[in-house]
């Protein structure tokens, strides 16, 4: 890992688990904005080390926040197998162009994918505070939408600040 690409790593999951920690949650459930921040860094750095890490990190980060009863075990398997899937999702489109339609992609289907992972390993473990459906619908499914927006910001800083260090974004 480039000594740059570790420290905009560190830097994102702060600021990703400040944002964690300040964010109210509803039904004893967050809107996850860390997966935003988990995102850019793997998007910034696209290696198997570096989803390993981040979605480790990110795990560690949530599960000191969460609160959800009982949500640091799901927190910390849902960050780990999401990181992964999220490198698969960032390898599989490193070839289209338009970089801000990609960020947006990946914060939806990311988030979405975090937000069902989380609450199926919630309700194998703790069990769910309300049906599963309504804590798609009310919880995930906003949140999916908010963090594609914000991903496409956060990914335009990102790029942004990489670029004054003449750091090269994959």
């Amino acid at each position: 890992m480039k000594l740059k690409s570790m420290i905009l790593t560190s830097v994102l999951l702060a600021m990703g688990f400040v944002l964690h920690a300040v964010v109210p949650g509803v039904f004893g459930m967050k809107f996850d904005l860390m997966l935003t921040f988990m995102f850019i860094a793997i998007m910034i750095l696209p290696t198997f080390k570096n989803a390993l890490l981040t979605g480790l990190l990110s795990g560690i980060l949530t599960a000191m926040t969460t609160t959800f009863p009982g949500g640091q075990l799901p927190n910390l398997i849902d960050k780990f197998i999401t990181a992964i899937l999220i490198l698969a999702m960032v390898q599989l489109l490193k070839n289209y162009k338009n970089e801000y339609v990609k960020s947006a992609f990946i914060g939806l289907v990311g988030t979405f994918v975090s937000g069902l992972i989380f609450l199926s390993s919630a309700s194998l473990i703790v069990g769910l505070p309300a049906p599963l459906g309504i804590l798609v619908t009310s919880i995930v499914v906003p949140t999916a939408i908010t963090n594609a927006v914000i991903t496409i910001f956060v990914f335009k800083a990102a790029k942004i600040a990489m670029g004054s260090t003449k750091a090269v974004i994959n």
